[in-house]
């Protein structure tokens, strides 16, 4: 079974920032593309932003600006640079690897901007 390690969430007052991390297992060769989602309260999960294998990106509208995703091929990490948080960014971000067409989750971790 694949266990994706999330950490770096927590409790931030809106404008701050939080860094989090995702590591997939070393011995995951192939990843295609990782990425993160979340899910606020109430609310299905979304896309907030994911990197390809090849460097490309992609964000949510509502991020793009003050998120970055970045990814360290060597150790099979992705990171998640939040910047100028808001209360509507709360909610549980989810990480994400895709290998070979099947998708692989992480638990997900929870991110909570205070106002």
């Amino acid at each position: 079974q694949v266990q994706l390690v999330e950490s770096g969430g927590g409790l931030v007052q809106t404008g701050g920032s939080l860094r989090l991390s995702c590591a997939a297992p070393q011995s995951m060769f192939g990843i295609s593309a990782m990425g993160w989602h979340r899910q606020a309260p109430g609310k299905e999960r979304e896309l907030v932003a994911r990197v390809m294998s090849g460097g490309s990106t992609k964000y949510a509208d509502s991020v793009k600006g003050r998120f970055s995703i970045s990814r360290d091929s060597a150790r099979n990490t992705v990171y998640l640079q939040m910047n100028s948080l808001k209360p509507e960014d709360t909610g549980v971000y989810y990480c994400y690897a895709v290998r070979d067409r099947f998708t692989y989750w992480g638990q997900g971790i929870q991110v909570t901007v205070s106002s």
